[in-house]
């Protein structure tokens, strides 16, 4: 028999709680994968979860973490052999499903990614599904049609996760990513990581009209509320705007006036529920030619399952920035 440590969330007439327990680890069933599992990493959705401020788990009590990475331990499924590294991300781990948060995993086949060559689980999980999500973003306003002479492209919430990679992938392919922020103090970080310029969100163009003068050729946007009101109204023909989040708030009060008149275009981006053909994909375009140049720098923060709460605490009340890894120690 053996024991591992996971990070699980509790809620019950003792109201919600969470930390570290002892599990048994279970043998895979028929199409199943065992990962032991060496990172993790920590997202805005995974902070909702373990303080219990967003409705995210489904059932309780449950492992956290929606990402995870690894060499797979024991294999019922004939796509994966022991001792192959592997990735997951998405799907249903910590909503109905335990997380990556603890040292082994079980999941069914399908939800597991080979390691693309060019990464390993550490650097895998410094993108985690921060930099799956930026670059389905991109992914969706590429097959939208958008190109670099469009014009400067501008990416909200710049300093979390999804922002700051996806202003380091978007200078990597030739774009003009203009970062916009509410931390001055990281400006010159973002910079670093090839934003053109950087804003607060007091400097955006544009009013309350429902079309303001054209400013943007496309936009990723984390925040949601107001600010992706007000982007809808300052885009540039057949300009689109990837919506991520909704850490300003999840109604939009806009009209029609920028899709009608200007061909802009909404693209809404879900990383839980991508086809796995396409996951397959961007993972090895994360890899190779989308590769963010500046990983490293991204990377803030390394903690293990003991210091999670301190950390989900630090990103909901805006104290961090870039990407905080989990070291399971089975590196």
């Amino acid at each position: 028999m053996t024991i591992y440590n996971a990070f699980r969330i509790h809620r019950d007439q003792d109201g919600h709680r969470v930390g570290v327990e002892e599990l048994e680890v279970t043998a895979p069933d028929a199409g199943q994968v065992l990962i032991r599992v060496a990172y993790s990493s920590v997202n805005y959705k995974d902070a909702l979860a373990g303080t219990g401020r967003g409705r995210i788990l489904a059932t309780f009590p449950l492992v956290g973490g929606i990402d995870a990475a690894g060499i797979v331990d024991a294999s019922a499924d004939g796509r994966f052999t022991p001792g192959d590294p592997v990735l997951v991300t998405g799907y249903g781990l910590s909503y109905d499903h335990d997380g990556g948060y603890a040292e082994y995993l079980r999941v069914p086949g399908d939800w597991v990614i080979p390691m693309p060559s060019g990464l390993d689980p550490r650097n895998a999980m410094i993108l985690g599904t921060a930099g799956f999500t930026a670059a389905l973003a991109i992914h969706r306003m590429q097959i939208n049609d958008q190109r670099p002479e469009m014009g400067p492209v501008l990416v909200t919430g710049a300093t979390g996760g999804v922002g700051s990679i996806a202003v380091d992938i978007l200078e990597h392919l030739g774009y003009e990513p203009v970062a916009v922020s509410g931390k001055q103090e990281l400006y010159g970080w973002l910079r670093e990581l090839g934003a053109a310029r950087t804003l607060g969100r007091d400097e955006l163009p544009g009013g309350q009209r429902p079309l303001e003068k054209a400013v943007w050729g496309g936009a990723v946007d984390t925040v949601g509320g107001e600010l992706l009101a007000r982007i809808t109204r300052t885009i540039k023909p057949w300009g689109n705007i990837a919506s991520i989040g909704l850490a300003g708030g999840f109604a939009l009060d806009t009209t029609v006036m920028p899709f009608i008149l200007r061909g802009a275009s909404l693209l809404g981006i879900d990383s839980v529920t991508v086809p796995h053909q396409l996951r397959t994909r961007l993972w090895a375009r994360l890899a190779t030619d989308w590769r963010p140049p500046h990983l490293e720098r991204i990377l803030t923060t390394t903690v293990v399952l003991e210091e999670l709460p301190g950390v989900f605490d630090a990103m909901l009340a805006g104290k961090t920035h870039g990407r905080v890894l989990v070291d399971l120690g089975n590196s």
